[in-house]
């Protein structure tokens, strides 16, 4: 019955694209200073109420009646708007430059406004907002900004996992220029993998799905990098507490070629590394981490356009630690390296000023390994442990811009995913380096194969907007095929001029697993295949939405209530190390996790003007269920929160300082502490029992803080330098990181509960420049 339905309403719909005489305007909108390309800006025609939004390349299409009047504005947030009148005689190729408007009062925002957009779940923030955000070091960081908006939760302190309305952070599908990145962090979370000097445009998405994205269950944070400057040669550079970083870009052919190259670097060990050679210390630790992204682009022609996309991503950790004993040495080294490696090519092809195409081919692979030392005069052992996940893509994306109505877009997408579990290795060796034996314990690598299909229909019909979108998944391991067919379907019903009642359902299914080592989000994790005996993890989404905006469009208002219902999740029989990885990691799970998450989100935004800023809130319950855990009661998620605030504000004091104050609230997230404790008689070792409550049936205390952060910019003979001052919780919250006990001095049983706190009020200072 539904395909049925689903056929009729397109036979109409192209019933009467048959008989309408219409004309297509198409081209790109652009920076025009470097002629970066502005993706999601607004093309609106006032006389036919017809508008169009550009496509991730900076693309539009659109198809107006023949031989009519049109007035064609253009605009972005930031932007001066561009008005193009003219008589509508055949179809056009036409380009636009828009210039930076420095005057934000007068900033007109058209089809983009929030209740025009058929959308629900999708934040997106702007990358000149989330470099004016405090942050520790001067350091801005993209997912930081994202833990700013509501329905998302942060982990622990200093973190930059997201956990989007109940899910964990191997549910979040994080795509760097169409392609998939594994693990983006920095210093165990402290800092994200995102260099915002590299990046053009961020979209989240986290209810409401497009058919276009799939393989993950909570949330999509689609990424696109610059292309770099195509007219003229610049730079940017930081000198921070944190990293430094330096980026340059320009032409290597005028409007048609150009490029990016992006560097940033923790420059601690440049520091300690010397310090600790010189002082002769027993003991040294030095870490760091770098990122690299590079783009080159070409226009070959109107209608084709290559990009070659780069990134790489690495930290390093090494501990010495030297004993002296009667001229004697001991030798104790580990040194532990983890990163990423990202490869893209894409290609745009116009067939037509209707139908767009870009392919895509891509490897990403994210790796750990582990090197420990043992050495002395006579032998020395080695320990050695690998890991790895790899992926191979290929997708190709189809966009026809029928009518301004209609938009279909459908495409196809194969990967290959290479997974190595986990290879552990022990050497020894005599005096003479002779190998004595060697060990190694090793799952088996596997291989699995996944193929995506989607049909996206983009439907407008008065005052409805409809989405009507399938996704399909076929995916193939261990000779055992699993398909999914995943319906979406968003709408947006505009019964009033700035009101809009908006819905959404999605299916989505997670064909790989995250294997944690304690805390989610460490470099230790493992990636691992859904198999027979681990299947793929499903969940189910409801979400309705009331949108506002003012006649301005400078404040929008929107609230959202979402349920979402998640099966075949995993938890662990007991916490899993990497030399544990020897076992069968299939025996170490549960595998018929249930989980439930519901909840309001409350947002209200000031886009233009001197100050700006938002307000959010999000009441939100998450749970989960396993038959073998909590005796099969249902339990709260570890970062089940109840009550999150956000308060955001940016003010513009004068045309080169700024000033901007973030505070958050969180409740306390359930964590599982022991009731009481008792000495086993007679035991040497003082051994205690704990007695535990039930799983997560405690709160920590709140988490709140307030940061400031103030700007003051210059302009100079060569470009303009940055300072930037910022204090991270302000007000010296002592917020919990984690609890400990203590034990009372006659052993009575009774305990006493302590908090490590990890950040105390941290003021940092940042110089930055541009040339």
């Amino acid at each position: 019955m539904i395909p049925r339905f689903f056929i009729a309403i397109l036979l109409l719909l192209f019933s009467k694209l048959i008989y309408a005489q219409n004309v297509t305007i198409s081209g790109y909108v652009m920076d025009s200073i470097s002629n970066e390309k502005l993706i999601d800006a607004t093309l609106y025609d006032v006389v036919s109420n017809k508008g169009v939004i550009t496509n991730k390349f900076g693309f539009y299409s659109i198809s107006l009646p023949k031989n009519t009047s049109i007035e064609l504005h253009v605009s972005y947030v930031g932007y001066k708007e561009i008005v193009l009148s003219l008589e509508l005689t055949k179809s056009i190729t036409k380009d636009f430059s828009l210039a930076i408007e420095n005057n934000l009062e007068e900033v007109v925002i058209r089809n983009s406004r929030i209740e025009k957009r058929n959308d629900i779940g999708k934040l997106s923030i702007a990358i000149e907002k989330i470099n004016k955000l405090p942050s520790i070091g001067g350091e801005p960081d993209l997912i930081k900004a994202l833990q700013l908006m509501p329905g998302v939760q942060t982990g622990n302190e200093g973190s930059s996992s997201l956990y989007v309305r109940g899910g964990s952070p191997d549910q979040n599908l994080m795509l760097l220029d169409d392609v998939p990145l594994y693990y983006v962090n920095h210093m165990g979370g402290f800092v994200s993998v995102f260099n915002t000097d590299a990046i053009n445009k961020i979209n989240l998405y986290k209810g409401g799905f497009p058919a276009s994205y799939g393989g993950r269950l909570s949330s999509v944070v689609d990424i696109t990098m610059k292309e770099g400057n195509a007219n003229k040669f610049s730079g940017s550079g930081m000198l921070g507490i944190i990293a430094s970083k330096l980026s340059i870009e320009g032409p290597i052919q005028k409007q048609k070629t150009s490029y990016i190259i992006s560097y940033r670097r923790m420059l601690l060990d440049l520091i300690t590394k010397p310090i600790a050679y010189f002082a002769k210390s027993s003991e040294s630790t030095h870490y760091h981490f770098y990122d690299l992204n590079a783009k080159i682009n070409h226009k070959f022609s109107k209608n084709n356009h290559i990009y070659f996309s780069l990134y790489m991503g690495k930290d390093k950790l090494k501990i010495d630690e030297t004993e002296r004993d009667n001229k004697e040495e001991e030798l104790e080294e580990t040194t532990v390296n983890w990163g990423n490696k990202l490869f893209a090519f894409r290609w745009n092809h116009l067939f037509s000023k209707k139908l767009f195409s870009n392919l895509t081919l891509s490897h990403t692979q994210y790796g750990i390994d582990v090197l420990e030392v043992e050495k002395n005069k006579d032998e020395h052992s080695e320990f050695t442990y690998l890991s790895s996940i790899a992926d191979t893509n290929a997708k190709i994306d189809f966009t026809y811009y029928a009518h301004p109505n209609y938009k279909l877009k459908f495409g196809l997408k194969t990967t290959k995913h290479a997974f190595n579990p986990g290879q552990a290795k022990v050497e020894y060796f005599d005096e003479e380096a002779v190998k004595i034996y060697d060990t190694i314990v090793h799952n088996t690598n596997i291989t699995s194969n996944e193929v995506n299909a989607y049909v996206e229909n983009r439907i407008k019909l008065k005052t409805l907007k409809v989405n009507l979108g399938l996704h399909y998944s076929n995916y193939y391991v261990n000779d055992k095929t699993y398909t999914s067919f995943e319906p979406r379907i968003i709408t947006n019903w505009n019964f009033k001029p700035t009101y809009s009642l908006k819905a959404s359902y999605t299916e989505m299914q997670q064909n790989i697993h995250l294997l944690s080592t304690g805390v989610t989000g460490t470099p230790m994790d493992l990636w691992m295949p859904a198999t027979d005996k681990a299947p793929p993890e499903k969940s189910k989404q409801i979400a309705l939405g009331l949108a506002k905006s003012t006649s301005n469009a400078a404040y929008e208002f929107s609230i959202e209530s979402y349920y979402k219902q998640s099966k075949d999740l995993i938890a662990y029989k007991k916490e899993i190390s990497y030399i544990d990885i020897a076992d069968n990691w299939e025996e170490s799970i549960e595998i018929d996790g249930k989980g439930t998450s519901y909840g309001v989100e409350l947002l209200a935004r000031k886009k233009t003007g001197k100050s700006s800023g938002w307000a959010s809130y999000t009441l939100s319950k998450t749970q989960r269920k396993f038959t073998n855990l909590n005796n099969g009661e249902a339990y709260p998620y570890h970062y089940d929160r109840r009550h999150s605030v956000n308060l955001v504000y940016l003010l513009n004091i004068h045309k080169n300082i700024d000033f901007s104050a973030t505070w958050v609230f969180n409740s306390g997230k359930a964590i599982t502490l022991a009731e009481s404790w008792y000495n086993i008689p007679n035991s040497d070792w003082g051994l205690a029992i704990y007695n535990y409550s039930k799983k997560n049936g405690f709160r920590m205390r709140a988490y709140h803080k307030l940061d400031i952060g103030v700007n003051f910019r210059k302009e100079t003979s060569w470009g303009e330098r940055t300072w930037n001052f910022s204090i991270y919780n302000v007000y010296n919250r002592q917020n919990p990181h984690y609890y400990y006990f203590t034990g009372s001095d006659d052993n009575d049983g009774t305990l006493q509960l302590m908090q490590k706190s990890l950040f105390p009020i941290l003021p940092s200072v940042s110089y930055s420049f541009k040339f």
